[in-house]
């Protein structure tokens, strides 16, 4: 599951593989993954763009490892 692996790789900070798996995924939780992938890079604005496409309010205050943990626990309510 392509989801679940770029989950352990942004857990680990390496960002660029993730990227690797979410690009592989349309769904709104690949979105947001690939949203909190560019923002991890530094790319704002594309990590916005993601973001409308998963139909998420960008955070007034960015908090990737906050996102990290909302993403994982809402893997799990819809696995």
């Amino acid at each position: 599951m392509p989801l679940a692996a770029a989950l352990r790789h942004l857990g680990n900070g390496d960002w660029q593989r993730a990227h690797a798996q979410v690009q592989q995924d349309e769904s709104a939780l690949g979105c947001w993954a690939h949203g909190i992938v560019h923002a991890m890079e530094g790319d704002v604005d594309n990590a916005r763009y993601w973001y409308r496409r998963a139909r998420r309010d960008w955070p007034e205050r960015y908090d990737a490892s906050a996102e990290l943990a909302a993403l994982a626990a809402e893997c799990k309510l819809t696995a």
